[in-house]
């Protein structure tokens, strides 16, 4: 299978995606005083900044150039953004729900990216691997809110 604009434009969606999760999450560090929160937080920061890198190198190898901000479009991020977490002034509890309610977005939009016919085998298996180390993260946060509060 030819390797196509479509291909780096998933990838580009999921880099951005990326990109605000990293900015969403440190966003949330600032405004929780707990402790564990913050540290599953930076977890989560470290996490996309692996995804993105390994999403960059792809782009890079096709000869595309990799997205360095949030995205203003395309076609997997559009159906996410509407969803971006405001953290300021939120108790533990809609921190928890919005991380949440960002994570399951971004479950939705790693399964669009593999709607796409266009997608080489071994980048399905990249974004398939992603969209599995994203799904612990969900699991955790979850498992958080429900647990705590």
């Amino acid at each position: 299978m030819e390797t196509t604009t479509e291909t780096i434009e998933i990838l580009n969606d999921l880099v951005a995606i990326n990109n605000d999760r990293i900015k969403n999450y440190e966003n949330a560090i600032e405004e929780t005083s707990d402790a564990e929160l913050k540290e599953l937080f930076g977890s989560m920061v470290v996490e996309s900044r692996f995804i993105r890198i390994a999403l960059a190198e792809e782009v890079q190898n096709m000869g595309g150039e990799f997205e360095t901000g949030t995205p203003v479009s395309g076609k997997i991020y559009r159906a996410w953004s509407d969803v971006r977490s405001v953290f300021t002034g939120l108790d533990q509890y809609n921190i928890l729900s919005n991380c949440e309610h960002s994570e399951d977005s971004t479950q939705q939009a790693y399964r669009d990216a593999l709607q796409s016919d266009d997608l080489p085998p071994y980048i399905r298996a990249i974004i398939i691997k992603q969209q599995q180390i994203l799904k612990v993260s969900h699991d955790k946060i979850k498992s958080l809110r429900d647990a705590k509060f």
